[in-house]
């Protein structure tokens, strides 16, 4: 799996962008929903941000039922994530997922590191406008799943592991129960 399609690292030239998941879309059933385009790059670490949870615009979220994923600047931290190689007709639909129209989030390039050292550009989003909470038990299922699908370092994987989640015990939209069941499967 490590090189799937990603010898060519610059990515951004051509028919191609690298986008940088962190949060639900570490989750390869999750990010093909919208964007079948996704193949898997590499696992890579961006230095000096930390990962929140959060309503954007004070609003909790429709689809997850508690706090999304975000970054933001902190020096010494790191956060861990998966670099998607994926087509620019999927521009849209990402855009579209991570609400850039409504405000939710706002796309920002950033410089992350693979475990080889390499240092590669790629796309990223983050929540500008949020308070702090806490995710749904659904949602950081998800970003687990993820995290050990794609081999996330197993201290980072702990500490995903040890996210408080809020106590909501309601259901969420079959699509996401279905990925979630997927991803059980596969990490068994």
């Amino acid at each position: 799996m490590a090189n799937s399609g990603c010898e060519d690292l610059r990515g951004q030239e051509g028919e191609s962008f690298l986008y940088f998941a962190y949060g639900s879309n570490l989750l390869t059933e999750r990010i093909h929903l919208r964007n079948p385009s996704a193949a898997f790059c590499c696992v890579a670490r961006l230095q000096d941000y930390k990962l929140d949870f959060g309503n954007s615009q004070g609003k909790t979220s429709e689809t997850w039922h508690g706090g999304i994923a975000t970054i933001f600047q902190s020096p010494g931290d790191e956060v861990w994530g998966v670099v998607w190689k994926m087509n620019k007709s999927n521009l849209s639909s990402l855009d579209e997922q991570e609400g850039v129209k409504s405000g939710t989030y706002i796309p920002i390039e950033v410089n992350v590191y693979t475990q080889e050292g390499k240092e590669i550009t790629c796309r990223s989003y983050q929540m500008k406008n949020y308070e702090s909470a806490p995710p749904s038990p659904q949602y950081k299922k998800v970003i687990c799943l993820g995290a050990k699908e794609n081999g996330l370092p197993l201290e980072y994987q702990k500490k995903l592991n040890a996210i408080e989640p809020n106590d909501y015990k309601g259901e969420v939209s079959e699509e996401i129960e279905d990925i979630i069941k997927k991803g059980e499967r596969k990490a068994h």
